[in-house]
């Protein structure tokens, strides 16, 4: 299964899947791997969690999967049956309706596309905290 949206934290040289979890003062990070190691909890099988302070970490980013269809900058949300959920990036209504998007709410428009009509695929990582 593809995740399509993420937290990602580096801490002491290596990078984790993360959550955030904000604390009474502090925001702390949920780091989770899937093998045992000193100070990671087993919470079930294959998933190993360490909480630790924000400051702590080297960085903390959010990762989504981006994309263009027919040209255009699309954020992928879902994929089911070889197609794929995108949401537009554009910020044009004209574009949108010319691409027959369906609108989801105001600003938002989205379409199912089949994957091998997507290209240029790829993470991107926005830092949250250094």
């Amino acid at each position: 299964m593809t995740v399509w949206h993420s937290y990602r934290a580096r801490w002491r040289g290596a990078d984790y899947a993360a959550s955030p979890e904000p604390h009474a003062l502090e925001l702390w990070v949920r780091l989770r791997r899937t093998d045992p190691a000193d100070g990671f909890e087993e919470v079930e099988p294959g998933c190993h969690v360490r909480t630790v302070p924000v400051g702590e970490c080297e960085s903390l980013h959010f990762v989504t999967v981006v994309c263009r269809w027919r040209g255009e900058p699309f954020q992928v949300h879902e994929e089911r049956d070889g197609r794929l959920l995108l949401e537009y990036l554009g910020g044009s209504v004209l574009t949108a309706r010319r691409l027959g998007l369906d609108r989801i709410e105001r600003g938002v428009y989205r379409c199912w596309a089949n994957r091998d009509e997507v290209d240029e695929m790829r993470e991107e990582a926005v830092l949250i905290t250094p």
